[in-house]
């Protein structure tokens, strides 16, 4: 999907090292540790690795000149364009080595966190508009009725919580990414930031999605504004977690080898969605889960803590989307229910919506419709269990009927046998197992 919904306004670039607003002696040594590892001697080698621009890169190179950490080895030949060479001198290398010995970062230079803090704001998950449009085409392979829309539309476009709940298999989890889907625009992830010294990593090439620039045409009259390459334009990131989640994934990760933090999920997620699928089957209580986003969600605010115990606050700016197949009132308090803005049951399908499904499945299949095994799974075999339909039975159905077919060696089809065997394996029959 690419549905444009807001223009994003991109991080400007520094225009000098005054701008960067990071302590001078920690640029200072990412400049001569990733020398040191890159072995780069070009200034514009050596601004492409700390993605700065090339003038800011050169009052940086020009500082570590007159403290005597860096000394230039003389004009090189035509392949570099005529740059001047740059190299350690000892006392660079072995301040590179005892900076090295603090922290292993070295790279992309960090964005400070109060100048994210403004990133945050102008990509907003909160500033986008989905329109019914959108979102109906976002969702065009999902058969979905017209009052579930009238629901989800104004939670997308307010960028709020969402509880989404219901009985299994009635497309909660496709729903999601269909909500990711119609966000459509991009927004700029930090590779790195900065607080108090420290450098947090944001940017995962697992979470997030790079989209590429288009190259530049050295005879344009105009070319594009560049913006600040500490940051990676990308789709609106989406994070998805289930049972696996536990309270320490939202806390900063410390590496104590290299001497940095890796950003916890929701951080990661900052401008897009972070979906908490199958809620309820934590290790961790879905109580204590949501106790830990209530002043996120309310304040738009996350409180994080170093490994001193210090604490900060970051942004919290993603719309978190809840699924679960117990009842809320099962597994929240009151307390709980009201912090999250939108609470949308997910039902299943009724019978004309049941049979378009079946029909759009077998379709994409290449399994042939047939009227009397039709006929008979709805007035043989859905009579036995209260005629209650679900939005995965038809591709079930239809994948074991394929896999008969397939066992028997004959072409994919339809028939009341085929749909009683494959029913046989849709339900476990409740009965006691003697041992």
């Amino acid at each position: 999907m690419n549905m444009q919904t807001s223009a994003v306004v991109a991080p400007p670039a520094p225009r000098g090292l005054a701008q960067m607003q990071l302590p001078i002696v920690m640029m200072r040594d990412i400049l001569l540790k990733t020398m040191f590892r890159k072995n780069a001697n070009l200034v514009s080698d050596i601004a492409a690795a700390i993605c700065l621009p090339i003038p800011v890169t050169q009052e940086l190179v020009d500082m570590a000149r007159e403290q005597k950490l860096l000394e230039a080895t003389g004009t090189l030949n035509a392949n570099s364009g005529n740059e001047m060479g740059y190299q350690l001198t000892d006392a660079g290398r072995a301040r590179a080595l005892d900076a090295l010995s603090q922290s292993e970062y070295y790279g992309a230079m960090p964005v400070p966190l109060d100048v994210y803090r403004e990133q945050v704001e102008r990509q907003s998950i909160r500033n986008i508009m989905v329109t019914r449009q959108q979102l109906t085409q976002a969702m065009g392979h999902l058969i979905l009725p017209d009052s579930l829309l009238d629901h989800l539309g104004p939670a997308v476009s307010a960028g709020r919580s969402i509880l989404m709940y219901g009985p299994p298999g009635n497309g909660k989890s496709s729903i999601s990414n269909g909500i990711r889907d119609a966000l459509g625009d991009c927004v700029y992830v930090p590779r790195a930031i900065e607080y108090a010294g420290q450098v947090i990593t944001v940017y995962d090439p697992i979470v997030h999605t790079a989209v590429e620039e288009e190259a530049e045409d050295p005879n344009a009259l105009r070319r594009p504004r560049r913006f600040d390459t500490r940051y990676v334009k990308c789709e609106r990131p989406t994070v998805v977690t289930g049972g696996e989640l536990s309270l320490s994934m939202l806390d900063l990760v410390y590496n104590p080898t290299a001497r940095t933090y890796q950003a916890p999920l929701q951080l990661k997620s900052t401008g897009g969605i972070f979906i908490v699928d199958d809620l309820g089957r934590q290790a961790e209580p879905p109580q204590a889960l949501v106790n830990r986003w209530i002043v996120p969600l309310e304040e738009g605010r996350d409180i994080l803590a170093l490994q001193s115990g210090e604490k900060f606050e970051v942004p919290f700016d993603t719309l978190v989307i809840f699924s679960t197949n117990f009842h809320p009132n099962e597994i929240f308090d009151q307390a709980a229910l009201r912090r999250i803005f939108f609470k949308i049951k997910i039902d299943g399908p009724d019978q004309e919506n049941f049979l378009k499904i079946f029909a759009l499945v077998a379709r994409k299949k290449g399994v042939p419709l047939d009227e009397a095994t039709l006929v008979h799974l709805l007035k043989t075999k859905y009579p036995t269990i209260d005629n209650v339909y679900a939005n995965y039975q038809p591709v079930f159905l239809i994948d074991q009927m394929m896999a008969i077919c397939d066992f028997e060696g004959i072409p994919y089809q339809m028939s009341p046998d085929l749909i009683d065997r494959a029913w046989a394996n849709m339900f476990v029959k409740d009965e006691e197992i003697v041992k």
